[in-house]
């Protein structure tokens, strides 16, 4: 893996992460942000100790666990990648309830325009301020935009210590049997 000193990971603060997206996906995977190192690598869920990539595969979406390098590959699986804000941060909690509610607004159009199956937020807190619906569960989602469903996944950062990689791999399989129907 590249290192970056701490110089280079703060310049990546104003670089934008490219969408990995095209029209009808399955499942349309959406981060809060991008940290720095995915600002400065370019690729989403770039941080070493993100559980996203194995709970991935480990639910069945890949068949073999992807490097955030290869995010281009999930297209072939029918998966995309976005975010509910483009600014990227070192902690998602740099970021202002405008900036979610913003997020969510452009996000839904997005999702309006594309017309996955399924929207998977990772992360409830970011769907509970970019949508506010402050009783959101990880699950699925009474919410539909168009004939797009809606689907909360945990935030798999390494700092969410309530979910395990089994737990969080289970649920992101949850999502593919339904997005499987």
């Amino acid at each position: 893996m590249t290192r970056f000193t701490r110089e280079e990971l703060e310049a990546a603060r104003d670089r934008l992460v490219p969408d990995v997206v095209a029209d009808g996906l399955r499942v349309l995977f959406c981060g809060i942000n991008p940290g720095l190192m995915t600002a400065a690598t370019g690729h989403h869920f770039a941080r070493p100790g993100n559980r996203f990539w194995p709970a991935l595969h480990r639910s069945g979406f890949t068949p073999r666990q992807l490097l955030p390098s290869q995010q281009g590959e999930l297209l072939s699986y029918g998966l995309g990648i976005t975010n509910v804000v483009a600014r990227a941060t070192a902690r998602a909690d740099e970021l202002s309830a405008e900036e979610y509610r913003e997020g969510g607004r452009l996000l839904t159009l997005k999702v309006a325009r594309l017309r996955p199956r399924w929207l998977a937020v990772v992360g409830v807190t970011a769907y509970r301020v970019a949508f506010d619906d402050r009783r959101a569960v990880v699950g699925p989602q009474a919410r539909t935009i168009g004939d797009t469903r809606v689907w909360v996944l945990p935030n798999p950062s390494g700092l969410n210590a309530h979910w395990t990689p089994t737990t969080l791999a289970q649920e992101f399989a949850r999502l593919r049997e339904a997005a499987a129907q």
